[in-house]
């Protein structure tokens, strides 16, 4: 009988129950088989019947909607980012690995079927996004939860991606184990370079720089190495208004009927960040 995904969650949590704490008194928590999860001091989460479990410990407004991350799930799925997914499947060490930010999943779901082996969690403070990580992906373990009260044991994963999404570099450093990795991924100069141009054409918004967080990085690891990922894919005319809704430059425009790209170049910069 196929186990309904909240089912898989709460075997999957059982099985990795050592990697999770309370976010509240970071005490280790039990996860009882009817999906309650539990620390000493009777702080409590359950497991929810989507496949995911929520340790927020107070509600947080996002501005990101289910829509955006239904259309980010499309544009993942449509292969836009297949090259940048296999490189972070070839760089990714050891058998635990955390995607911070991860929104709707779909770059967590994708590495982890190239590493059928390792375990995967993500976690967004988006309850929108985990929704539909759940919805579209079983398998990982999906939290919604603030990586400022992290549910996680420090040590607890090999490799630590960080796609595209705001960073916590100490609770980074503090969650990797001994010879881990944290892989960021930054936009360079020519991402999506044939949208910025239409949208902003003429002004500051054009061309921008992502420097002032790569050196943050640089100075928050022992030793750091930079790839540059840069390719150009087709673009279908059904999946442009997509790539709008996904992002940020796609809201601020007022004319989207006039926007018209056949192709669409992704120009990334991939962060790799070790502790001695």
């Amino acid at each position: 009988m196929m186990l309904s995904k909240k089912a898989v969650c709460i075997q999957n949590m059982q099985v990795n129950q050592a990697i999770f704490i309370c976010p509240i008194c970071t005490q280790s928590i039990t996860i009882e088989e009817n999906g309650k999860v539990i620390c000493p001091s009777n702080h409590s989460f359950d497991v929810a019947k989507q496949g995911y479990i929520n340790f927020m410990t107070k509600p947080v407004q996002s501005m990101y909607s289910r829509e955006l991350f239904e259309a980010r799930h499309d544009i993942i799925s449509s292969g836009l980012y297949n090259p940048l997914q296999e490189r972070l499947a070839a760089l990714a060490v050891g058998t635990h690995f955390l995607d911070t930010g991860c929104g709707e999943g779909s770059h967590l779901a994708r590495i982890m079927m190239q590493k059928p082996e390792a375990i995967g969690v993500g976690i967004d403070i988006a309850k929108e996004g985990i929704l539909a990580a759940a919805k579209f992906h079983v398998g990982p373990i999906w939290c919604v939860g603030d990586l400022a009260k992290s549910p996680y044991h420090e040590g607890s994963f090999d490799t630590i991606f960080n796609i595209l999404s705001p960073a916590n570099y100490d609770e980074f450093k503090r969650l990797l184990k001994p010879g881990g990795k944290v892989i960021k991924v930054v936009p360079q100069e020519g991402y999506l370079k044939e949208l910025r141009q239409q949208a902003f054409a003429d002004s500051e918004k054009e061309n921008y720089t992502n420097n002032q967080t790569v050196e943050r990085f640089q100075e928050s690891f022992d030793t750091v190495k930079i790839e540059r990922l840069t390719y150009t894919m087709p673009l279908s005319a059904d999946v442009v208004p997509k790539l709008l809704q996904m992002t940020p430059m796609g809201w601020h425009i007022a004319n989207k009927d006039e926007i018209v790209i056949t192709e669409i170049t992704v120009d990334l910069n991939i962060l790799i960040g070790c502790v001695k």
